[in-house]
């Protein structure tokens, strides 16, 4: 199939074609981008959500949990799961797909788990285009779970329109950490595994740092939930619907779709310019030779760094002279 046939099969519904088209973005070919020029305007409908939190909070078992409670709603519901990479193989460890077994049966939800890539910002490169073909294919709910990495997984903030915290019982040096980061980019806060000793304790620390937080129009609640035993999961899809209207309403409707796809925007550009430039390096040569002058100690690795910047600088100045 051409991109023009993969987009009229997907948006009419067909599953094959929906994972044909995630894996060629995946692939970045010329294939996938043409397929998301094209199913871009076809996008928007669906509620995006964001899982994010530490490792070990629980988010596998809490993204099952909220898909099942989507679906008594009625809803149809995309799953993207971002797992680690393996060293090795480069491929994702697909703990989340085992997980979550129990869905892949049922014909109103999608499951794709996607490699990190070794991406530091909680998700994949291409995680943000399987959502936007998951949208346009006609899913009610995308529910996107990132790595696991800690405070730094902010990425997922413009990846989806309400960013779910999960935190732990008893995780107290780790609620702090979030300030710096993740505290800013959540809509909605869960302290999972509620039933464990600390649970009150992991709300008030959270209600602290909200108290200090540079809050705008909305006010992120505080909910308590045991994932595993099905405990709070309405009261999360409730926060999540309230949230949705919220960014939908007219009032904030042109805002939030300003900020998110200007974060969209410079992600995808500063993920494209990293590839770029690493590229251009090795092919160049000069990498190696400034790995070389470092590993040596003949060279500290900052200067080397900024060497290799005004390199490429210079190679795509002279590059665009060329092209003109």
């Amino acid at each position: 199939m051409d991109a023009s046939e993969l987009v009229e099969a997907l948006v009419a519904g067909n599953r094959r074609a929906l994972a044909r088209s995630i894996t060629h973005v995946e692939a970045d070919s010329a294939i996938g981008r043409e397929v998301l020029r094209q199913v871009y305007p076809r996008t928007g409908r669906a509620q995006t959500v964001g899982i994010t939190g530490s490792a070990g909070a629980g988010k596998s078992t809490l993204v099952g949990a909220l898909a099942r409670e989507q679906r008594k709603r009625g809803r149809t519901v995309g799953i993207v799961a971002v797992d680690p990479s393996s060293p090795f193989s480069h491929g994702a460890i697909l703990g989340d797909r085992i997980r979550m077994q129990d869905l892949t049966g049922d014909p109103g939800v999608f499951l794709r788990s996607m490699a990190s890539r070794g991406n530091l910002g909680g998700l994949s490169e291409t995680a943000t285009g399987a959502i936007d073909l998951m949208d346009a294919a006609g899913f009610d709910v995308v529910l996107v779970e990132t790595v696991g990495a800690g405070q730094d997984e902010v990425e997922v903030a413009t990846a989806a329109q309400t960013t779910v915290l999960v935190a732990n019982p008893g995780g107290g040096d780790e609620i702090q950490s979030m300030k710096a980061g993740l505290m800013e980019v959540a809509q909605i806060m869960v302290v999972n595994k509620a039933d464990l000793a600390g649970a009150d304790t992991a709300v008030a620390q959270l209600r602290a740092l909200l108290a200090i937080a540079n809050l705008q129009s909305w006010t992120p609640p505080i909910l308590k939930a045991v994932a595993r035993a099905n405990e709070g999961i309405e009261e999360i899809v409730d926060a999540i619907d309230l949230h949705q209207a919220h960014v939908r309403s007219a009032e904030h409707a042109d805002a939030e779709r300003q900020r998110h796809v200007r974060g969209q925007i410079i992600d995808l550009a500063r993920a494209a310019l990293h590839r770029e430039a690493l590229e251009a390096a090795e092919r160049s040569g000069s990498l190696q030779a400034l790995v070389d002058s470092v590993a040596a100690r003949e060279r500290d690795p900052r200067s080397a760094a900024l060497e290799l910047l005004d390199g490429l600088r210079r190679s795509w100045a002279s590059s665009n002279d060329f092209d003109a």
